[in-house]
């Protein structure tokens, strides 16, 4: 059988979902999928941007990254989805991206495929587990499986969400436990997925 191919999309304003979506993909690979990493186009004016240096270097340091498309998303039998928290929603970035996909969703090529997501936010409890519900409707109305990490390993123990890896921002960048929390819910996915390629191909 022909691995998963895994699409992980996401926005980072500073670099801390972007490093979540990093180990995602490290998690992935491991667990053998072909992966894209794909970030969304920003959308916010310059001079919001310009106004924060460490918005800026992000920009700058992550300029060879292939933004997200419908090819992705047609390509992937999995979409792990990224994003900040902005009052308990995602990021409007991401929501742009998906408010686009209305013709694949027409035509059914968003159905049957995995789905999972993962956030950040400032402050504890700043709409962690609010976002990724949100992004969760969405999966609804796509017909997708959703695949939650759940408390299925030890590591979800100690990140404590089982609806999606999350960090907070405000505590500086995600430490070892976000990280390995981030490479255990992709290679999860990934084996979901990868049972569901398998007995569609039987």
């Amino acid at each position: 059988m022909e691995p998963v191919n895994l699409a992980i999309i996401y926005y980072s304003a500073t670099g801390t979902v972007h490093a979540l979506a990093q180990a995602a993909a490290e998690g992935a690979e491991k667990a053998g999928a072909h992966v894209r990493l794909r970030k969304v186009a920003e959308s916010a004016p310059a001079e919001a941007i310009n106004a924060n240096p460490a918005w800026t270097r992000h920009l700058q340091d992550t300029a060879d990254i292939t933004e997200a498309g419908h090819d992705d998303l047609t390509w992937a039998d999995a979409i792990l989805f990224g994003t900040p928290t902005r009052f308990g929603n995602p990021a409007s970035q991401l929501r742009q991206f998906v408010e686009t996909t209305g013709p694949l969703w027409y035509q059914g090529k968003l159905a049957d495929k995995v789905y999972s997501a993962f956030t950040a936010s400032n402050t504890a409890h700043g709409g962690q587990e609010s976002t990724i519900l949100a992004l969760a409707n969405t999966f609804y109305h796509w017909g997708g499986i959703i695949v939650p990490p759940g408390y299925t390993d030890p590591i979800q123990f100690q990140s404590g969400n089982p609806y999606g890896t999350s960090h907070v921002a405000g505590d500086g960048a995600p430490g070892e436990v976000a990280l390995q929390a981030a490479r255990y819910q992709a290679s999860r996915v990934v084996d979901t997925a990868a049972l569901l390629k398998a007995a569609r191909a039987a």
